[in-house]
């Protein structure tokens, strides 16, 4: 794994109505280790970021997300050295998020090999940011995560790593982060994540309807059925999932025959 891998990465962005649908393993990054739990809390220990991002991109997933869970609330920085590291080992597009709060962040981060940003918190508090980002590197590079919990019979947009509840409405929020020039949604039911019960794929279907630009699922995935329905009910074009693939309870090559075997085009 030492190697450095100087093969060229495929396109970091896919537009609406590619055919291919993505897999994407999600490394949830706590003081540079990975990590993982229920409804955002109670976390473990996954392993090393570097060593599961090698392990992935010879598996064939499509894409990695790394999240730096705790830069927004303890006010640090993403650290630019794992971005660095990452690079030098895999060949396939990967996105960083993570405190980052103006172009300087962000930048940092491209230049150190990322090929996309994530922003959460910092969109909400500030939305031009969006434009400035958009503007600065591109709608390509810029993804808007969204962490949602359902509060009476609305689904509210959460900050600071689910722990902040706010006024915003997802889909109200989703559709101006898009006309602000977010390139693609990542989209995390908090009252899914962890528990391996399933995306939440009414909330999904709903959101990627609405917009014209990719939509990833995230949160609730722990059997290879989860993915096939997700596909099939929502046509969001990727599905992201952390636990199931850290702990090895699902393999990508064996999910990817699945869907295919489904009808649902993956690259294999």
């Amino acid at each position: 794994m030492d190697q450095i891998n100087t093969q060229i990465k495929s396109t970091p962005f896919r537009g609406r109505g590619g055919l291919s649908k993505r897999i994407i393993p999600c490394l949830d990054v706590k003081e540079g280790r990975t990590v993982k739990g229920v409804n955002f809390v109670d976390l473990r220990d996954a392993g090393d970021p570097v060593e599961l991002a090698w392990n992935y991109s010879r598996q064939g997933a499509d894409e990695l997300v790394f999240l730096d869970i705790t830069a927004t609330v303890e006010r640090r920085k993403t650290m630019v050295e794992l971005v660095k590291s990452v690079a030098r080992q895999i060949n396939i597009p990967f996105t960083i998020g993570g405190g980052i709060n103006e172009i300087a962040d962000a930048d940092a981060l491209l230049n150190a090999g990322a090929d996309k940003i994530s922003i959460n918190s910092a969109a909400v508090r500030n939305p031009a940011l969006i434009d400035e980002l958009a503007k600065a590197f591109g709608v390509q590079f810029v993804v808007i995560a969204v962490d949602t919990r359902s509060i009476g019979n609305k689904n509210i947009v959460h900050l600071n790593g689910g722990r902040l509840p706010t006024e915003r409405e997802t889909l109200e929020w989703i559709l101006e982060a898009e006309s602000r020039g977010a390139g693609e949604i990542l989209l995390t039911s908090m009252d899914h994540d962890g528990t391996k019960n399933g995306f939440d794929n009414g909330l999904l279907k709903i959101v990627n309807d609405a917009v014209h630009i990719p939509v990833i699922a995230s949160g609730g995935a722990g059997a290879v059925q989860h993915f096939v329905d997700v596909f099939e009910k929502t046509n969001v074009d990727a599905a992201l999932a952390a636990s199931v693939f850290h702990y090895g309870e699902i393999l990508i090559p064996d999910l990817k025959a699945v869907l295919k075997s489904n009808n649902i085009e993956v690259r294999i």
